[in-house]
């Protein structure tokens, strides 16, 4: 979950290594540091807490310097401290990673035999260690020999002493890409890192090398062969990735929810009906298929949720959700004619791409839903539909989300069709009813005042609970986790008629409630069990579409929704809940955008 930046060329590398860490630093920012070739020698850098220190820290020194790389810290091994930040040393090798190494305990046993010494807490330090007890000469081959001694995921820019201004990389399981311009060569985490210098890059296999000497790039392939490199154009610009005067990139990204909705449902329609036709997805895929399985991990999960209710009512096809972390050591039971569906922001969630590759191994044809082209999931599932959100900045995550809701409904539209559950008629239907629900999300955007002034109230709370039936119950699952994590507030999300089997035992007048009424069929009894709460002097606030009726005596507070309940309302609901939990957030006077102990990308275990 960390980011790594590299670059060896004519410029001063200070900056584009400062600059590269901080379109990364929503991976983590626990500690920062980088590692400059300098005086024919190698000099570390390393400092605790965000970027901006390491980048003080730093001031106009090493201005001279051509060559290094660069680690921005979201800590698994060790406690975020300077000792435990990136990059380490171990003999003639310096390095930054991202990702784990799995049996650093047992390599650490062997290398301390063979007399090396460690600092850290980190498994890390014990990577560098290894790398440098294999070297004899040539850094391609002691990398090469080292990774297969390592289990776990990496990517890794090394330093090599006798190696001036040369950075080497290698990947496995975990996200790399590289590129050159006029003046240099450079690798990093993510595609943001180098946008500001080009549009042109190559994404590594697992297990090529790169190496980065002068400002050329040379790709080897395992055997240690120089390969000719597959270079890609990038789809959105480094403009994407700012904040483009809103105050943080989180309410920058709710905003951007409508353009992003129509993005990514617009190429796949035609003639009013759904198709994949442009991912690859075959015609007829779901016309045998008979259970379908998601697994995701956080926010993609609950989307998963919101899916499997959408596909089972209009489909009528059986869907299991799970947990990604859960569902690979389970032994799961996998029936035949089944296919499944994995769904990742960032296409590089180190559990959802295991899920993969056990569903794989399996024979269990796999669709990707991600958002970054040729991420690892991307490239590994059997199928894969790019939401087109654009760059997502905030680690808690917004139209990422709605964009994958949104494939949802397509799928199952599509698959309700061609397992002749509806005609095309009712096809179009659902697809126009899907398309004014997008038109509408403006109106939502547009309440943010109303919203706001909810969320003043939110200041001093502890505790809150969110409620809701059917599709409002998966809804309440993301509303409750946009608020604890951006902004410390407990929340807990239940199935609104579980309250009398416990929960109601912790409802005071100081317990917040937002009760989800957006589901007509189910609306009697929502409005119920919100006279529980009501009874109990619990707060509640509803959520409830503008064509539904509830007395007042039902709640405190209601904010009306646009549109019509039933299935499509959670596209606009799901905005009213991002926005309570910036607002609360920005209220209590929390980093937004980067919340302690969480980063955006989740790639290790």
């Amino acid at each position: 979950m960390c980011g790594i930046v590299g670059y060896s060329g004519l410029k001063p590398v200070r900056q584009v290594l400062t600059d590269g860490l901080a379109s990364l630093e929503y991976r983590g920012y626990d500690s920062a540091g980088v590692a400059l070739w300098e005086n024919d020698a190698v000099t570390v850098i390393r400092q605790q807490g965000r970027l901006s220190k390491l980048v003080e820290r730093l001031g106009l020194m090493h201005e001279q310097s051509r060559c290094g790389i660069g680690h921005t810290r979201w800590a698994t091994h060790g406690q975020p401290s300077e000792v435990n930040a990136h990059p380490h040393r171990q003999g003639r090798v310096t390095l930054v990673h991202n990702g784990i190494i799995e049996n650093y305990l047992q390599l650490r046993e062997e290398l301390e035999k063979k007399g090396y010494h460690f600092q850290t807490q980190t498994d890390t330090e014990i990577a560098a260690a290894l790398i440098d007890s294999c070297y004899t000469g040539s850094p391609l081959e002691a990398i090469r020999k080292a990774c297969a001694g390592m289990e776990g995921a990496y990517a890794f820019a090394i330093l090599f002493d006798g190696h001036p201004n040369c950075v080497y990389g290698v990947r496995l399981g975990s996200p790399l890409v590289a590129a050159v311009d006029e003046t240099g060569a450079y690798l990093a985490s993510d595609l943001a890192a180098i946008l500001p210098y080009t549009d042109r890059y190559l994404l590594p296999e697992e297990g090529e090398l790169l190496a980065l000497e002068n400002g050329r790039l040379t790709c080897y392939d395992s055997d240690l062969q120089p390969m000719e490199p597959v270079w890609k154009q990038a789809h959105w610009s480094v403009e994407q990735a700012q904040k483009e005067g809103y105050r943080y990139f989180m309410e920058k990204e709710i905003h951007e929810q409508p353009q992003a909705l129509r993005r990514t449902i617009s190429p796949r329609i035609e003639d009013g009906l759904p198709t994949f036709g442009v991912d690859g997805l075959p015609a007829g895929f779901f016309q045998k298929i008979r259970r379908l399985y998601i697994t995701a991990c956080g926010t993609a999960l609950y989307c998963g949720m919101v899916g499997k209710a959408l596909i089972e009512k209009i489909a009528r096809l059986p869907v299991e959700v799970e947990v990604a972390s859960e569902f690979r050591y389970r032994d799961p039971i996998l029936e035949p004619d089944s296919a499944a569906v994995i769904i990742s922001q960032s296409g590089e969630t180190a559990d959802s791409l295991a899920a993969l590759r056990l569903l794989k191994a399996r024979g269990i044809p796999v669709i990707a839903i991600v958002n970054v082209v040729g991420s690892s999931i991307a490239r590994e599932a059997d199928y894969c539909l790019y939401t087109y959100a654009g760059p997502e900045i905030a680690v808690a995550t917004t139209k990422a989300y709605s964009v994958q809701v949104a494939m949802m409904y397509l799928i199952a539209i599509l698959a309700a069709g061609e397992r002749q559950v509806v005609d095309q008629e009712q096809q179009r239907r659902l697809i126009e009813g899907l398309e004014e629900a997008v038109e509408l999300t403006p109106k939502v955007l547009a309440m943010k005042e109303e919203i706001r002034s909810y969320a003043r109230g939110l200041r001093d709370t502890e505790s809150m609970f969110y409620i809701g039936r059917g599709l409002d119950y998966s809804l309440a699952l993301e509303g409750s986790l946009k608020l604890k994590e951006i902004s410390y507030i407990h929340a807990e999300a239940y199935a609104a008629g579980e309250l009398k089997h416990g929960t109601l035992a912790l409802v005071t007048p100081h317990t917040p409630v937002v009760a989800l009424a957006t589901q007509p069929e189910l609306l009697s009894k929502t409005v119920s069990n919100m006279r529980e709460v009501m009874a109990r002097g619990g707060p509640v606030l509803a959520l409830v579409t503008e064509d539904l009726e509830i007395d007042a005596g039902a709640c405190d507070q209601r904010i009306t929704i646009p549109g019509k309940g039933g299935i499509f309302a959670p596209l606009l609901v799901v905005i009213v809940l991002q926005m309570i939990g910036f607002y609360a957030a920005e209220e209590r006077g929390c980093d937004v955008d980067k919340p302690r102990n969480l980063a955006k990308s989740v790639t290790v275990e």
